[in-house]
């Protein structure tokens, strides 16, 4: 999953970026309102963190141009504004939600979370399921067969990635823009470096494979 922060404030920015980071994610930032539109507009962010209080164009000015041209992304505001008005003011502007500093990182990585789960009208809250193999989106634990796999933070947001798409192929190009935080490359070897790692620790001791290549074309997990 790939996630924009707007924020202007460098330790703010640092903070989010880096444990959402850690959190599994692919994360751009930048720190200004126009070249938050520019990155919106040229990118398919899974969803974004977007300050108010931005130099160029504000927060809401972003929101309102990005909703007018059809950009649906998942937004939460944050914002040193804690008013009434204020929250209702950022969340008529296309806001889905809004947090107001200072705030928990905790708090911030569940609403965010959730914003993903809605807007990939994931059927099950918390959980990713294929076949024997489990995902706890909230404990970040995967099971198969009640057998626990240990993934490094890569791994695990590149099979989130997949099983959110179970049954449909994603190219690698997919695959570096929602894993990566960088533009693809077409002679990197990244994609099936981690897919291979990956694939030894979901498949390698189980007789049905999960994870199947399509030569051309990308990668698609099933259960069958």
């Amino acid at each position: 999953m790939r996630i924009l922060v707007v924020e202007d404030d460098k330790k703010i920015a640092g903070f989010v970026v880096n444990g959402l980071r850690q959190a599994g994610f692919a994360v751009d930032g930048c720190g200004d309102g126009e070249e938050a539109l520019v990155m919106a507009r040229s990118t398919p962010y899974d969803a974004a963190v977007l300050d108010l209080m931005l130099p160029k164009r504000d927060g809401l000015g972003v929101l309102k141009v990005l909703r007018a041209e059809g950009v649906r992304m998942p937004v939460i505001i944050l914002s040193a504004k804690a008013s009434l008005d204020d929250r209702i003011k950022g969340l008529q502007a296309g806001g889905d939600d809004y947090l107001t500093k200072p705030f928990a990182f905790s708090e911030l990585l569940a609403r965010v979370q959730a914003l993903i789960r809605r807007a990939t009208q994931s059927a099950e809250p918390t959980k990713l399921i294929c076949g024997e193999l489990t995902m706890d989106l909230l404990a970040r634990e995967v099971t198969r067969a009640g057998q626990k796999i240990e993934l490094q933070a890569r791994e695990f947001g590149l099979l989130e990635y997949l099983m959110r798409n179970t049954g449909r192929v994603v190219t690698k190009t997919m695959i570096l823009e929602h894993v990566w935080d960088y533009s693809f490359d077409p002679q990197t070897n990244v994609v099936d470096v981690l897919v291979h790692r990956l694939r030894s620790k979901v498949d390698r001791d189980f007789p049905v494979k999960l994870i199947h290549t399509l030569r051309g074309v990308g990668y698609v997990i099933k259960s069958a």
